[in-house]
């Protein structure tokens, strides 16, 4: 992708966009608001926002960036992303983002007891669960007594963007259809919408969200190139020739042999 393309893909971007919800959500007042409509009944004073946290145990582990990650007065954590893209991994991947939570959340040492609550909130454009809610809240409970709570202090949410259930209050809906792509005249969309505006008028971000594109497709290429040569060594070590390789799975006739020749070359 070309920075012409890139240039014209960065001036048609929404509050979906991840990128840009964080610029936006670094705004106290956009982000309290949008909190209030999400959990009505959470009551905080005070934010402290760590946007596009990174959290990694250690050199060997897998590590996680927070889209928006938020700690109140009385030390909960709120997190929240934008999930633009349905992987069908997003319950496995709500669970290792509390893993990441819960770690840095307690100093070494400190009991268990010590554990805030948690709050991991995705908003997604799609419905990854095709019941055609807005709105689904999941914490733990007793399979054999639905009635019996672990009292974990621990909540997931998804927001689903494009539901049909008449399920949540208006504002909510308003910004949910924001999400999807639908125009409001409610007071707290046009607040967004306006802070959407001036974050693309941003030259600073504009340049740092290139540089983070350009170098985001940099390492798809880097995967994409690797997983090639490991089909192809794996066929070749079949027996199959380079000419077959090529032939069978549209790649270079060139690329092929030069993995068989570095094959050669290492043993």
């Amino acid at each position: 992708m070309d920075k012409e393309t890139l240039l014209r893909q960065w001036e048609t971007l929404g509050i979906s966009n991840d990128f840009v919800f964080c610029k936006v959500m670094e705004d106290e007042t956009l982000l309290a608001e949008l909190i209030h409509l999400i959990l009505p009944d959470l009551e905080f004073t005070d934010l402290a926002i760590v946007a596009q946290k990174s959290e990694k145990d250690g050199l060997d582990t897998h590590g996680v960036r927070f889209d928006i990650f938020v700690k109140d007065q009385k030390g909960r954590v709120i997190e929240i992303e934008m999930q633009l893209l349905n992987t069908g991994n997003l319950p496995l991947r709500m669970r290792f983002y509390g893993s990441m939570i819960d770690t840095q959340m307690l100093e070494p040492n400190e009991s268990y007891s010590k554990l805030k609550e948690s709050y991991i909130i995705m908003i997604c454009p799609f419905d990854p669960f095709n019941q055609g809610r807005h709105f689904y809240s999941f914490t733990s409970r007793c399979d054999q007594d639905r009635e019996l709570q672990l009292d974990d202090k621990a909540t997931k949410i998804v927001l689903n963007a494009v539901g049909t259930m008449d399920d949540v209050n208006g504002r909510l809906l308003a910004f949910l259809d924001y999400v999807a792509g639908k125009p409001s005249d409610d007071e707290y969309i046009q607040k967004l919408d306006e802070a959407v505006k001036k974050a693309r008028a941003n030259k600073e971000w504009r340049l740092e969200y290139m540089t983070q594109r350009m170098r985001d497709l940099e390492h798809e290429e880097i995967g994409a190139d690797k997983e090639q040569r490991n089909r192809i060594e794996i066929m070749l070590r079949d027996g199959k020739s380079a000419e077959a390789i090529a032939d069978f799975c549209k790649y270079p006739l060139s690329l092929v042999k030069e993995v068989e020749k570095s094959m050669l070359v290492v043993s």
